[in-house]
């Protein structure tokens, strides 16, 4: 089983986000642990303030280190506590890092604790990135308001590769890389012909209604995009 914890500000946005579909069902079946901590539960002063003013001026504010490093410390002791032996990462979440992609979420699916930091408002004090994170993280070249959609996709995108929670285990099988990446083509269902107007008729590829797997394989391997890196 891979344990999820989650340090954010925003504890309510994962709240309907893994009580849905799949995700809930493997929380249900124990094949995954999700845990979700409010930063601002780490903090020691009486507004439980997790930001401050940027050194050397400038517009918006910068997350604190003190509060992650005490959420990432305790987090990582009851983890410990649980498994002596088991092995935590701690990702954070930011838009200068190495994108992520198929063959790190099946290389973090084999880590037993993955720590999430989301990050808000203009940044986090990059001592965290220095210091505290293992592994920083982007979901693509572009700035979000926050970490918790790229901590959502990463949950996601891992999950579905641990045994049992996609249903049938040839599905993986038959769509992994020897690369550790993925395979993707494109899908069709009934109806065989659909006529959206008179006149107008969208048809399913005949080589997928003929019943030649090996024709099959060959169309998909055509068609198919490698998705790796």
């Amino acid at each position: 089983m891979i344990r999820f914890d989650i340090i954010t500000i925003f504890p309510e946005i994962f709240e309907s986000y893994f009580k849905e579909s799949l995700l809930k069902k493997a929380i249900d079946k124990g094949l995954i642990e999700i845990n979700i901590h409010n930063l601002r539960d780490f903090t020691s002063d009486k507004h439980h303030v997790v930001d401050d003013k940027p050194f050397g001026g400038g517009i918006g504010m910068v997350m604190k280190i003190e509060p992650i490093f005490k959420a990432v410390k305790k987090i990582k002791k009851i983890y410990r506590q649980k498994n002596k032996k088991g092995k935590s990462l701690v990702v954070l979440f930011t838009p200068r890092a190495k994108k992520f992609s198929q063959k790190m979420a099946y290389n973090f699916s084999k880590i037993g604790q993955l720590i999430l930091i989301c990050g808000r408002y203009e940044g986090i004090d990059e001592r965290v990135a220095k210091y505290i994170a293992d592994k920083e993280v982007s979901i693509g070249d572009y700035v979000l308001m926050g970490g918790e959609l790229p901590a959502m996709i990463v949950i996601e995108t891992i999950s579905r590769l641990i045994p049992g929670i996609i249903g049938k285990p040839q599905f993986l099988k038959e769509r992994i890389t020897s690369r550790k990446g993925f395979i993707e083509y494109p899908q069709y269902t009934r109806p065989e012909v659909f006529s959206p107007k008179k006149g107008v008729s969208w048809k399913a590829p005949k080589v997928l209604l003929g019943g030649n797997h090996k024709k099959v394989e060959e169309w998909r391997n055509k068609k198919g995009k490698i998705i790796e890196n």
